[in-house]
């Protein structure tokens, strides 16, 4: 029996049913009636937003404190609902507003800390935190899930993020699988970690099947012109309408400016974890622990504990340095390129999305339908200069990175994993 590494998933709020989900279903509706205003807003977050009426709901809303969260479910749904209603406040009119009131600003900075997260819409907020389905349901088809909030009410916005749940869901097995390969590289079972490298190639295919059905639900332009400026964070979106970001103002005249970035898939712990037991290094130090970069960035958008993991992952991560020191074993070679050459097919698989969901409709311009004084993302993704160049660097992405760039450079740097 080879020993497990020495790591207990438990630990970091980690399962090996669900991932890096919530192990039962997120609450769904804080039930304390004080936060009553907070749960209504969210449950008319569409029509508000549509009608124009957000903006005055939310600056008519009381300062509530956070003294009635009681549970971890009950503040992650606090920091899901504030999320959406902070995103909503700032761009949900004709222009983005630059101040974030009193009663938002200051319970979610309250509830942020308490959770180790950033205090605007993650990954963690919009899709982790967000989703509900029938019991027993299968969380793998997210044709059995839905959301609990929702910025347009849209199904693509729905499909948008459910699919990421399914991806979460199916991953969750290839936590222990890669688990195991560590364990069976400590102790030289090249067999056992060749077949383990096969499985956790055959394991990102499945992540890619699942991936690849974002085609079916979700609208293009949809995507591009009707939720995607709600994701957008604060960060490098001068050309967005946010040059300084945004003031937190938590009243009587206190408050920061900050520059946050949206909701970005980038923020995925599950992701992360597939480079890191490759030892595909995507950090300009060359070193593939703590660094910098945008990848290492975004771990500070993931719950605490699941940041925690990664770098526990990462101290205990052998694979690479394993397979390229072993001798004469070419079928071990062979499976873990196998597995390099199939994560860099997973993300070619993401490019791909991108282009058809975002530099596709920003090179079409404004359709007649969306033509307005608006100014978001989508509006000034649309007036980039150079769009129709190969390579469309001015376009960003919700995280605030430079989108195509950064997504190919982060693939041609998996398939260098290679040995």
């Amino acid at each position: 029996m080879i020993p497990s590494p020495n790591i207990c998933l438990d630990d970091y709020a980690v399962s090996p049913d669900h991932g890096f989900l919530p192990n039962g279903l997120p609450l769904s509706r804080l039930t304390h009636s004080y936060y009553h205003p907070w749960e209504t807003l969210a449950s008319q977050l569409p029509s508000l937003i549509k009608n124009g009426q957000i903006r005055s709901m939310i600056d008519n809303l009381p300062i509530l404190t956070t003294s009635w969260l009681r549970s971890e479910p009950e503040w992650r749904r606090a920091y899901s609902i504030l999320g959406f209603l902070t995103h909503a406040y700032i761009w949900g009119g004709e222009k983005p507003k630059d101040i974030l009131p009193p009663c938002i600003s200051k319970p979610l900075m309250e509830i942020s800390s308490r959770l180790g997260l950033p205090p605007c819409a993650t990954y963690a907020a919009l899709t982790l935190w967000n989703f509900t389905t029938a019991p027993e349901a299968d969380l793998t088809d997210p044709d059995n899930v839905s959301l609990l909030t929702s910025f347009t009410g849209t199904k693509d916005e729905e499909w948008f993020m459910v699919i990421s749940v399914a991806i979460e869901a199916k991953g969750a097995r290839l936590l222990s699988l890669m688990l195991d390969a560590i364990a069976a590289a400590t102790v030289h079972d090249i067999q056992r970690l060749t077949a383990l490298l096969y499985s956790f190639s055959d394991g990102l295919r499945d992540l890619t099947t699942t991936l690849n059905r974002m085609y079916e639900k979700n609208d293009p332009n949809v995507f591009f012109y009707v939720l995607r400026p709600f994701l957008a964070g604060s960060k490098n979106m001068t050309a967005a309408g946010l040059p300084d970001g945004v003031f937190y103002d938590v009243g009587e005249g206190q408050g920061k400016w900050h520059q946050y970035s949206g909701g970005s898939n980038a923020q995925s712990s599950l992701i992360q974890t597939f480079d890191i037991f490759l030892g595909v290094n995507h950090s300009a130090t060359g070193d593939i622990k703590p660094g910098t970069g945008y990848i290492q960035e975004m771990r500070n958008y993931m719950p605490a504990s699941h940041r925690h993991f990664l770098e526990k992952l990462s101290d205990l991560s052998n694979i690479r340095a394993y397979v390229t020191s072993a001798q004469d074993a070419p079928e071990l070679k062979e499976a873990y390129n196998a597995a390099v050459m199939t994560l860099s097919s997973f993300r070619d698989a993401h490019i791909q999305i991108v282009t058809r969901y975002i530099v596709m409709p920003a090179r079409s311009g404004l359709p007649a339908e969306h033509t307005s004084d608006k100014v978001n993302l989508a509006t000034a993704s649309s007036q980039i200069d150079g769009l129709q160049d190969n390579k469309p660097s001015g376009l960003y992405g919700t995280g605030g990175t430079s989108l195509i760039p950064f997504l190919k450079q982060t693939r041609d740097t998996t398939k260098n994993a290679a040995c």
